[in-house]
């Protein structure tokens, strides 16, 4: 039985990290935050990157604590947390059927994080070296915990989606000043009188006083 159950934390974990780690740090061919935030964002998801994180952290995380068997429940409700948005977003549309990129995958992903916790990592985890074997209670508490944390942070995203985008303020421009208001009027020819000489007048001599 313990060896079963270490069988199914190595593998089953390991391969819940190294997805997150595909998602958190772009390893194993993954795209990072930024890509699989580009794809979050694709599915409703906002913002992205914020969501993308969460996810990553939560398969990265809750697969490292079922290979350790260490918090095993909290492992456990965070990869059913993450199972659940799969089913909701990506999977539940298209069927139950995996073949036809259905859920039924993850449905057993999220059943096989559910028995662990409930059944317990076994006697080779650190669990059992501090004296925590899990039951079923804690099979149901990481159930109730992982479904309804997914369907907050879908709740959230889709919330954030549907509300507007604050538009950036239009740049200042300077204001032009009015023109002034130009008045038409009638150009007369302008008439200028010749000045005329008399014959009696005297031209004007300095030298006089």
């Amino acid at each position: 039985m313990d060896l079963a159950l270490f069988v199914l934390r190595i593998v089953v974990g390991g391969l819940f990290a190294a997805h997150g780690a595909q998602k958190l740090f772009g390893s194993f061919g993954g795209h990072g935050i930024a890509g699989t935030g580009q794809f979050f964002e694709g599915l409703g998801l906002r913002p992205g990157e914020r969501h993308a994180r969460a996810a990553g952290l939560g398969e990265f995380g809750g697969g490292l604590l079922l290979v350790l068997g260490f918090l095993t429940p909290l492992g456990a409700a965070a990869i059913i947390g993450v199972m659940t948005v799969a089913i909701l977003t990506v999977h539940a549309p298209k069927g139950w059927q995996a073949t036809e990129g259905g859920y039924e995958y993850n449905v057993v992903l999220g059943t096989v994080a559910f028995a662990l916790a409930a059944a317990g990592p076994g006697s080779w985890s650190i669990d059992h070296a501090i004296g925590f074997d899990g039951g079923a209670a804690w099979g149901f508490i990481a159930l109730a915990a992982g479904v309804l944390g997914g369907l907050g942070a879908l709740m959230s995203a889709r919330g954030a989606g549907r509300r507007p985008q604050a538009q950036p303020a239009p740049a200042a421009t300077a204001q032009q000043p009015a023109a002034e208001p130009r008045f038409e009027r009638d150009e007369q020819p302008v008439v200028r009188e010749r000045a005329t000489v008399r014959p009696d007048t005297e031209p004007f001599d300095l030298d006089r006083g």
